[in-house]
Formats: C-alpha cells, sequence, structure tokens
C-alpha cells in the first residue's frame, strides 16, 4: 500500500508495540514506535506520521490528553486508539475530536487495514501547508 507512510504507535507495554509494529508493516507500512506520548511529542515524526495509532490509557499523559494536545497544536494527524478497556465516554470522547477509529482490543488486522485505509485517505485530501 504506501510504504512511504510512517505510523507510529504509541503504547506503554513493550509487547503491544512489538505486535503493533509487526502487523502494521505486514500490511505494508513503516512504523516507528514510541514508550510514551511525551516519547511521541519529542520525536521527529511528531510532524511526518500519516497516522498515529494510540493506547487509550497509559501513564502521566494517555491517548485522550495525546489527542486534545495535538488539535491545540494545529496538529491534525489522524488517530486510532485501542484499548483493552471498553469505555463509551472516552469513545465519545475521542471520536468527536476527530480520532478515525476506537478499537476495542483484540481487533482483526482486517479492521485496522480499514481504519488504516482511512487515515491515510484523509491524509491525502488535506490542503498543502
Amino acid at each position: 500500500m504506501a510504504s512511504d507512510s510512517v505510523i507510529s504507535i504509541i503504547d506503554d507495554a513493550e509487547y503491544v508495540r512489538v505486535a503493533m509494529k509487526n502487523l502494521v508493516e505486514s500490511l505494508g507500512f513503516s512504523a516507528c514506535t514510541f514508550a510514551s506520548a511525551e516519547a511521541f511529542l519529542q520525536s521527529p515524526h511528531l510532524h511526518d506520521s500519516a497516522c498515529v495509532i494510540s493506547d487509550v490509557q497509559m501513564p502521566y499523559m494517555n491517548g485522550l490528553e495525546l489527542q486534545s494536545y495535538l488539535n491545540a497544536q494545529g496538529n491534525d494527524t489522524p488517530i486510532i486508539f485501542i484499548t483493552a478497556f471498553s469505555d463509551n465516554s472516552a469513545k465519545d470522547r475521542a471520536m468527536k475530536a476527530g480520532a478515525i477509529c476506537f478499537l476495542n482490543k483484540p481487533f482483526s488486522a482486517q479492521t485496522l487495514n480499514q481504519c488504516l485505509t482511512m487515515a491515510i485517505d484523509r491524509n491525502k485530501r488535506k490542503p498543502p501547508a
């Protein structure tokens, strides 16, 4: 698909980061992983990610706080949230703030691929900066 598109994966659990990176790369994307939202915000991929996949519940800055911060900075990189905890209020907040998808673990590769495709398509429709 879009092998030049970097997908940034943010999760505090190393096994989840490794599994997600393998899955995303198996779908034809390049992937970078981060153990925290703060690490992502300090990385060079802050401005060149085609999509962010973020856990909702993380220590310090959680996924929803990351989304709010990015929105406040004018960074409209598409976000896919993943969570092990079904929380409709978090899902509603994330989607209202512009999230592409909100996936409960476990989810299928096909479902993730559909979300990534929506994110990449949305990026292609963005006017140039």
